[in-house]
């Protein structure tokens, strides 16, 4: 009875289209993001920090900005781990190289360059789709993969290939302590949800959703293959980019190219097929089950006084989570998103029956 929308008159076309159409689902976000900001650093603990929420909050990003090109312009990618070693590596040459630089503009500069590789690569999608963009793409990974070990100047000469960030601070704020670290993540998650959420709202979003349905029909009608393709590489590859910088400077500290390696690209792409194709809540579900599972997975069998060997323990996490995997997918092809639509759409019925 308290998800309902009786009495919330729509009078005009923006009031029809806003981000929350019902006022319930704003106060619960907004409720969330105060919870997020205000009382999980003052409950979470260290270890909490750094092995769930700060992975969390950073992937998730990156699976918003992977869902726009493969979820909202059906656009598949295989590159996404390279595009964020780009963001990460840039950002890192325009923090050190660059006297005084802001951390936040290397780290957006980083994204910029993720941006214009993004595009370079996402050119063949204006000839090739489906199983050979993702060959592609999978080019890309495998190039950033070599460039970063092979080219010194990405690495500052590093004879090791490792780079390491420290001393970052934002406005005079250090941001050292876990809990300082999330913050500054957080903040750039909330951000870049919104711009993403309001970017697939609008006319931009709809063409890239009508190149995903029919790109045939969509140039029929007059939208630009050409330029909805392009600008879906481009602000994809801008947010994963940022994604990388605030992974290397926030999470990781220290880092080198493995970090950034296929396993990631595919990651990712589960994280948007498990949370759900073009949604942007689904990128946080995916992230969620992707990145707290494997955790709750190997500590389970110590949990429950199961006396197992560690090696046996790990290939058994990898076992289940794979299983699942596939288990959900079969059982809600439409991801986490779709069932979460549902269920609200049933709240709002609740208790009746039609």
């Amino acid at each position: 009875m308290l998800y309902r929308e009786n009495g919330q008159f729509k009078t005009t076309y923006r009031a029809d289209q806003q981000i929350f159409p019902i006022i319930q689902d704003k106060v619960v976000i907004l409720a969330i993001i105060a919870f997020a900001a205000f009382a999980v650093p003052m409950l979470a603990s260290e270890y909490l920090f750094r092995a769930i929420l700060i992975p969390f909050l950073i992937l998730s990003l990156a699976a918003i900005g992977l869902n726009i090109l493969v979820g909202y312009c059906g656009q598949i990618s295989l590159g996404t781990g390279g595009f964020m070693a780009v963001g990460a590596y840039m950002a890192y040459n325009a923090f050190v190289r660059v006297e005084g630089m802001p951390v936040i503009v290397a780290i957006l500069l980083g994204g910029l360059s993720a941006t214009a590789v993004g595009v370079l690569f996402g050119i063949p999608s204006l000839r090739i789709k489906g199983l050979y963009l993702a060959v592609a793409t999978l080019a890309a990974q495998f190039f950033t993969d070599w460039a970063f070990l092979r080219i010194k100047w990405f690495t500052n000469d590093s004879s090791s290939g490792s780079v390491s960030v420290s001393g970052v601070n934002v406005l005079g704020w250090s941001i050292e302590t876990p809990a300082q670290k999330y913050l500054f993540c957080l903040a750039f998650v909330v951000v870049f949800a919104l711009l993403a959420k309001n970017l697939v709202r609008g006319h931009i979003g709809r063409e890239w959703m009508a190149i995903r349905d029919m790109d045939v029909a969509a140039a029929v009608i007059g939208i630009r293959p050409v330029y909805a393709k392009l600008s879906a590489f481009a602000v994809s590859s801008f947010i994963v980019g940022v994604a990388g910088a605030l992974w290397g400077f926030v999470h990781l500290g220290s880092w080198e190219p493995a970090a950034f390696s296929v396993d990631r690209s595919f990651q990712l792409l589960f994280m948007v097929i498990i949370g759900g194709l073009g949604s942007i809540m689904g990128s946080f579900f995916g992230a969620a089950f992707i990145v707290i599972l494997p955790i709750i997975l190997d500590s389970l069998p110590q949990r429950l006084g199961i006396p197992i060997d560690t090696a046996l323990a790990s290939h058994l996490t990898f076992m289940i989570f794979g299983g699942l995997i596939v288990f959900f997918l079969i059982v809600e092809p439409h991801g986490i998103a779709r069932l979460w639509s549902t269920a609200k759409e049933k709240l709002r019925l609740w208790p009746f029956p039609h």
